[in-house]
């Protein structure tokens, strides 16, 4: 009986750390890419995102990029201090990358958070017509991008999730750094949440994740 016991014991163990070495990459769910409506930059990863959507964009992929509205910061407005969001860089780099200006929209209303985003995403599509998109974001977010797609938006209006290459997170080895655990902590709670019916109502928008040079 203790035999067996240990032998238990040693297979949770294992199927534990397994688990925990391979959490980081579970939480990417990636789509192949297909022609789509439109491709929308998520808030944060700046410039990591544009850069795909530009690079999607220049591929004809989709015939314009959307740019989610951020919420500023509390107090700045108190001070006088005008507040240039994320969107706005984002869009800095749309058009370095070769997108040109009129292809570009900022969806509003602003938003808090990632369920915030997909509301107005799906907004959206229902004023363009459109019943496709690519959404760009964080590889490790992508699994809750679905998942919160498939608690909030119309069956008939499709998403397509598409992780930006060039962001730094290390999927094989997450535990090795403050930012890449983090993300995976806040993915992991995101997800529970999803699935206990968004029982928690988050108020702030996903963090930055630190910039790198761009490069292809």
């Amino acid at each position: 009986a203790r035999s067996t016991l240990a032998l238990l014991l040693i297979v949770i163990f294992i199927t534990l750390a397994v688990g925990f070495r391979h959490l980081g990459r579970w939480l990417i769910k990636d789509d192949p890419l297909q022609p789509s409506g439109a491709v929308v930059v998520l808030s944060g990863g700046v410039p990591f995102r544009a850069a795909e959507a530009g690079h999607i964009y220049s591929a004809g992929l989709a015939p314009q990029v959307w740019l989610t509205t951020t919420t500023p910061p509390p107090g700045l407005e108190s001070m006088g201090i005008a507040y240039k969001g994320e969107e706005q860089y984002s869009r800095e780099v749309l058009l370095h990358e070769g997108v040109p200006a009129s292809a570009i929209t900022f969806l509003t209303p602003e938003v808090r958070n990632t369920q915030d985003e997909e509301h107005v995403i799906v907004d959206a599509m229902r004023q363009a017509k459109i019943t496709k998109i690519i959404a760009v974001t964080a590889p490790e977010h992508t699994r809750r991008v679905h998942k919160l797609w498939s608690l909030l938006a119309p069956k008939d209006l499709q998403l397509i999730a598409r992780g930006a290459p060039l962001d730094p997170y290390d999927a094989d080895h997450w535990w090795r750094t403050t930012r890449d655990g983090l993300s995976v902590v806040r993915e992991c709670l995101g997800l529970f949440n999803a699935w206990t019916g968004l029982r928690i109502q988050s108020g702030q928008p996903e963090p930055e994740r630190t910039p790198r040079e761009l490069q292809r």
